[in-house]
């Protein structure tokens, strides 16, 4: 700063240096501080950054404060690396909010409460039951038109539909396998049994996302979803006095991975039909 008759006011060099955004801490700050009160120094700053510059200066301050400010999720994405459109689409997915996930929460913290209620004998039939359709919603709110707010923002993100499918896929099943795999320690007294919804949910998972390319993102989940509790129902009127249902089997474990397995290479075949510019899904 230099003393003239007017007072304090910043030197045109770091003025010139200012509009150009090269001036260094902590003139720059103390050049911020002095800008806000001095119009003198106001005045010899657009003269030296012209008016072009000036005008783009204020149009990215209109741009930063208009601008959503990013929430949790989407902060941590973005120091992870992840490119900010891609983070905001991932921020905006229904299944990350802290509603779905505290909904998801208290029903696995309910269900296990009334697992270990009935003891550590057998198997538990009603978690091992519910767990596997939590990730399937969570996949199914993920995608589409009829469930997604940001369903439109989405069709103009400068990525294939089914890069976008995968990549919330992969966040919405980490988040459901995790809440699931956290309740599952709650029930330490059935071992390894505890772990048997952990491929049933895998392939109904992979089983919607196969359908969807040819049902959409409704109608798949809610099929899949309605042939588990069939499979289930039908498994319970079968099985002989407290025997595990057959998907819980050893055999059944076999078949769910076989499943989702095949499941998974239909849904690589099909992945144009995923492709939001041609309204695959719509």
């Amino acid at each position: 700063m230099t003393n003239g008759s007017t007072g304090w006011h910043v030197p045109e060099a770091d003025l010139r240096a200012y509009a150009r955004a090269e001036l260094e801490p902590p003139l720059l700050w103390s050049a911020d501080t002095h800008l806000t009160a001095c119009a003198h120094c106001r005045a010899v700053l657009a003269e030296a950054a012209g008016p072009a510059a000036l005008d783009a200066g204020w149009d990215r301050l209109d741009a930063e404060l208009d601008a959503p400010r990013p929430g949790l999720l989407e902060s941590l994405l973005l120091r992870c690396g992840v490119a900010d459109h891609t983070a905001r689409l991932l921020a905006a997915t229904p299944a990350l909010r802290r509603s779905w996930l505290g909904a998801v929460t208290a029903v696995l913290l309910l269900t296990a409460a009334v697992t270990v209620a009935h003891g550590a004998t057998g198997t538990p039939t009603l978690f091992l039951a519910l767990a596997p359709l939590l990730p399937l919603a969570g996949v199914a709110l993920s995608y589409g038109p009829a469930l997604d707010p940001t369903y439109e923002m989405a069709v103009v993100a400068p990525m294939h539909g089914f890069r976008l499918l995968m990549i919330r896929t992969v966040v919405v099943l980490a988040a459901g396998l995790g809440l699931n795999g956290l309740a599952t320690l709650a029930l330490p007294g059935y071992g390894l049994r505890a772990l048997a919804w952990l491929l049933p949910a895998l392939a109904l998972t992979a089983s919607a996302l196969a359908l969807t390319a040819r049902l959409g993102p409704v109608r798949a989940p809610s099929l899949v979803g309605g042939g588990w509790i069939a499979l289930l129902l039908t498994a319970d009127a079968a099985r002989a006095g407290d025997d595990p249902l057959a998907p819980f089997t050893a055999a059944g474990q076999g078949v769910s991975a076989a499943v989702a397995l095949l499941a998974a290479g239909l849904l690589v075949r099909l992945r144009d039909r995923f492709d939001l510019s041609r309204g695959g899904t719509a």
